[in-house]
């Protein structure tokens, strides 16, 4: 199990030799986290990894507290508890494409079930046989659908980050 995991030594080593090159890195240690999206509990993340790993750097080194910026890959479908408790060990940044991508289809889906009558044919539609859809069917308007509810998500995920109202 330890082999899927990166451990302290690891990210020291990575640090020592980052830090022979800028003082200005991250680090995206593997702590469970993956890429995609998976069923909750079929991914065991384990931040207390990152946490060791700074408190092993800390130690060595003589450093500053959390002397390691952490990168979170794969952080789609996270547990807000398992997220936050991330940025409390050093990630200052989280990927969260797999969310965004699924987000955005959202938007372009729910559009389309609920303009399904109108998607039939440009000419015709509940409202009568020859009543236009290109209003419907105009992807401007079901593209904008998908722009929303990605707005909306990557709100969520500023509001799940701690990263609202902090400039």
């Amino acid at each position: 199990k330890a082999l899927l995991y990166t451990q302290p030594e690891e990210v020291c080593y990575a640090y020592e030799e980052l830090s022979k090159v800028c003082n200005n890195f991250t680090i995206a240690a593997s702590f469970g986290n993956v890429h995609g999206v998976y069923k909750p509990g079929n991914v065991i993340l384990s931040p207390k990894i990152l946490d060791n790993s700074q408190k092993y750097i800390q130690e060595k080194h003589n450093t500053v507290i959390k002397p390691v910026d952490f990168v979170f890959h794969g952080g789609s479908g996270s547990a807000l508890e398992e997220i936050r408790e991330a940025i409390d060990y050093g990630v200052i940044k989280m990927n969260i494409d797999t969310d965004m991508q699924y987000a955005y289809t959202t938007g372009v889906r729910d559009d389309m079930e609920e303009k399904s009558a109108y998607l039939k044919s440009q000419i015709g539609n509940p409202e009568g046989d020859d009543k236009p859809n290109k209003k419907y069917y105009d992807p401007r308007a079901w593209i904008r659908e998908g722009e929303l509810t990605f707005k909306s998500r990557l709100k969520q995920a500023f509001e799940d980050l701690n990263n609202i109202n902090t400039l």
